[in-house]
């Protein structure tokens, strides 16, 4: 563990020498580089995607986290649905989607006079089906926290210890993923599962995903809360069906990242 802080360190002060980007979606793995970046003096600058697919929840969260740590915050809107891969929700879905994505951001950095860019993807990552990393390297996209092998446990450690609010904070990867591939992603229902799953985390619950198997909606939860679910069936059911969902079933399971992946090569998506 010390031995890959102090590679990252290093890493970090390699790259604050030079201008930096910084594509932050306001989570701990982005937080971290944010905080590391600026110890380091770097000069930069933290975008975050405005785009149909990422949860307008986090927007806030990661404008005050940008503030927190003194950086210039910037939305830039991309509209990823004008690429019919993404909309279709094929299983190359994420490479066509970073691609969009990280080449407008790169059009917008060096407009700016910034030529590195960097991004959150973790040692983690590379072990899931996540074709859209394969955008980021065609894209010249730097991750220094993949290059120092950190994983998602060592990351949330090292932002605890630099006292980064967002340490523990639960992931929340595109509403894409709440589909099959195959499933259009049409607004209207990311719209209403992004929805429904507000409505979970105001009740108490950690972490949530709505999986939608048209006409089925499957919810997950950590297993731990599955008997907190079950004492809300009521007016769970009750939320679901003013949100327009037919059928409404618990996965016994519990929550699992990348559960709508499981059939791709072995790997989960999240």
């Amino acid at each position: 563990m010390n031995e890959k802080w102090e590679l990252l360190r290093t890493r970090i002060e390699e790259l604050s020498k030079k201008n930096v980007c910084l594509a932050f979606s306001g989570g701990v793995d982005s937080g971290l580089l944010m905080k590391l970046f600026v110890d380091a003096g770097a000069k930069i600058q933290a975008v975050m995607f405005d785009t149909r697919l990422h949860p307008r929840a986090d927007i806030e969260g990661a404008r005050q986290l940008a503030a927190e740590c003194g950086v210039p915050f910037t939305l830039l809107a991309v509209d990823e649905s004008t690429e019919p891969s993404v909309y279709q929700n094929l299983p190359d879905r994420c490479y066509h989607c970073k691609k969009k994505m990280f080449s407008e951001l790169k059009r917008w950095a060096a407009g700016r006079g910034m030529d590195q860019i960097v991004e959150g993807t973790n040692a983690e990552d590379l072990l899931a089906y996540r074709p859209g990393i394969r955008a980021l390297g065609e894209l010249s996209i730097l991750s220094p926290l993949a290059e120092c092998g950190l994983d998602k446990a060592e990351i949330r450690k090292m932002a605890a210890a630099v006292g980064l609010s967002v340490a523990e904070k639960p992931s929340s990867p595109c509403l894409a993923t709440r589909l099959p591939y195959g499933t259009p992603l049409e607004p209207e229902l990311l719209h209403r599962l992004e929805a429904g799953e507000a409505w979970f985390r105001r009740q108490g619950f950690r972490q949530v995903r709505l999986r939608y198997h048209d006409p089925i909606l499957r919810i997950e939860v950590e297993s731990d809360e599955l008997e907190q679910l079950f004492a809300l069936r009521k007016e769970i059911v009750e939320e679901l069906k003013r949100l327009d969902f037919l059928y409404i079933t618990a996965d016994l399971e519990g929550f699992r990242s990348g559960s709508m992946d499981l059939k791709q090569n072995g790997k989960s998506i999240e």
